[in-house]
């Protein structure tokens, strides 16, 4: 049994969609960000930078995992699976795995920031983080032009991308004529693990469907940002 301590955010996500791939057991414990719960002494005890996700295995004596790339690759290495044991074939994982924790999560977070939750708004930093957001998109569309997935075969890597880039709109990133990055946010939305995986802790996409919604959630998140 696994305890996953979550947000609806996408890197909550990315542990949620790869306990729900893995089919592993795991118990919820949702984590209020607007109330500050993840900066609580007793959850700083397992994630001292105060983030989510975080993972508890009750299986190897209580082992507690933060960040979510590396929860990625705990769970792959404990299962055996959605990362290759040869020494290229992983690498190429988490070549891009390190792509999606060095690029597309800062870029994508700082382009919500400036575009969703800042009061006031500042257009060139708005332009800058949008615009490498969609540079790192084409960098995602050419390699999915030849491959199916991200790497040789369904993996981390591409879980820990999708979970965010499939925000896209939310961010106010453009991806016109990226048609291969579509065909590949099309098979993953697919896989009912990846549906069920955006639902934990619980589900946030009918929340957002008008602007009084998506005002009153920008709202609630520019207080965690200033957290």
């Amino acid at each position: 049994m696994i305890d996953l301590y979550t947000a609806p955010t996408p890197n909550g996500h990315k542990a949620s969609v790869a306990l729900e791939e893995l089919g592993l057991a795991y118990r919820v414990h949702a984590v209020d960000l607007g109330r500050g719960e993840q900066k609580s002494e007793p959850y700083m005890r397992l994630n001292p930078n105060a983030r989510i996700p975080t993972i508890v295995d009750r299986d190897a004596g209580d082992f507690a995992v933060f960040e979510s790339g590396a929860i990625l690759m705990y769970l792959a290495e404990k299962t055996g699976r959605l990362m290759p044991a040869d020494a290229k074939g992983r690498s190429l994982v988490v070549q891009w795995l390190m792509f999606q924790m060095g690029g597309i999560g800062p870029m994508m977070g700082q382009a919500n920031v400036f575009f969703r939750y800042f009061p006031e708004k500042i257009q060139p930093a708005i332009d800058r983080y949008q615009h490498e957001c969609r540079r790192l998109f084409e960098v995602l569309d050419r390699r999915l032009a030849d491959h199916v997935w991200l790497a040789d075969e369904y993996s981390i890597a591409d879980i820990a991308n999708w979970c965010w880039v499939r925000t896209w709109r939310w961010s106010g990133v453009d991806i016109e004529g990226l048609a291969h990055l579509r065909r590949w946010m099309d098979a993953m939305k697919a896989r009912p693990a990846c549906r069920r995986g955006i639902e934990v802790p619980f589900k946030v996409e009918s929340a957002l469907r008008d602007d009084a919604s998506a005002q009153a959630f920008a709202e609630r998140a520019r207080l965690n940002v200033q957290r």
